[in-house]
């Protein structure tokens, strides 16, 4: 995609962090907007802020991991832009728990979020994409947790690694058809968001980043805290962003320091080599 005037972006986790940025940045870019969050008061905000700014806007309360749910996203967002060429799937959450520490709903929660919601947004909108055969852009919203196993964030790796390879997959079936819909899959390392509270969406409350029992556990979660706080902001996510759709670049990692601790992971891998520990 290389002209935004007048398309519509669809994004999800759009409240706050990183999916605000964007749809910032989208709207800056002069287009359509329909927004998605959990979160329905902070959502219901940043579309009153886009609507006294005159910019076209649907915002919808909508749980990703429900396939009804962004289904109804889908249809809301056709039947009033009647098209979507920007597609971003960003709702995320994190927990950090150690494998044996993660219970059975930590990763109902993680993977219904992280990982359902990319493939529910795909499977709700990429066949209409398809139909209307638009230029259009999809974005899934990875990690470098994706690219890196980060000890302590079991479920939170397992989903992002997922969300990599589902976007990778997407990329080929994209191509095979020669359509005209582009993939990329953003892997950022830390960015000062609120993913590191995002547990008071599950309990109804406010709370750090749900952590294990174990002393190890506890520290990996703290430490997240204060990484995510000292992380770059997500305005400076958003134009990397832009930057990657308007070339039609498929990994987007944000940080190029990231991409030592990939070569290492990727010669562990060649070389035989037992996993290499990477740090926060």
């Amino acid at each position: 995609m290389q002209n935004f005037t007048d398309k519509v972006a669809v994004v999800t986790g759009a409240a706050e962090g990183i999916g605000k940025a964007i749809a910032r940045a989208a709207a800056a870019e002069g287009m359509k907007l329909v927004l998605a969050d959990i979160d329905a008061a902070a959502l219901d905000a940043l579309a009153a802020e886009f609507a006294a700014a005159d910019v076209p806007v649907l915002a919808l309360r909508t749980d990703v991991s429900s396939p009804e749910q962004v289904d109804a996203l889908a249809d809301a967002a056709f039947a009033r832009f009647g098209a979507v060429h920007l597609l971003v799937n960003n709702a995320g959450v994190a927990v950090a728990k150690s494998v044996w520490e993660t219970t059975p709903k930590d990763w109902e929660w993680v993977l219904g979020v992280n990982l359902y919601g990319v493939t529910n947004g795909l499977r709700a909108f990429v066949p209409r994409m398809l139909e209307r055969g638009e230029a259009g852009h999809i974005v899934n919203t990875a990690s470098v947790a994706g690219l890196l196993s980060v000890p302590a964030l079991a479920a939170y790796n397992a989903s992002k690694f997922a969300v990599v390879t589902v976007s990778e997959g997407l990329h080929h079936d994209l191509a095979l058809r020669q359509a005209p819909i582009g993939v990329s899959v953003l892997c950022p390392s830390w960015v000062k968001t609120r993913i590191a509270e995002s547990g008071r969406h599950r309990l109804g409350e406010e709370g750090a980043v749900q952590a294990g029992t174990s002393v190890q556990s506890q520290k990996i979660g703290q430490a997240v805290f204060q990484a995510v706080q000292a992380g770059i902001t997500p305005d400076s996510v958003a134009e990397s962003v832009f930057a990657a759709v308007r070339a039609g670049r498929f990994y987007i990692v944000t940080h190029p320091e990231s991409r030592a601790g990939v070569r290492v992971r990727m010669e562990d891998i060649l070389e035989n080599r037992n996993p290499t520990l990477m740090s926060l």
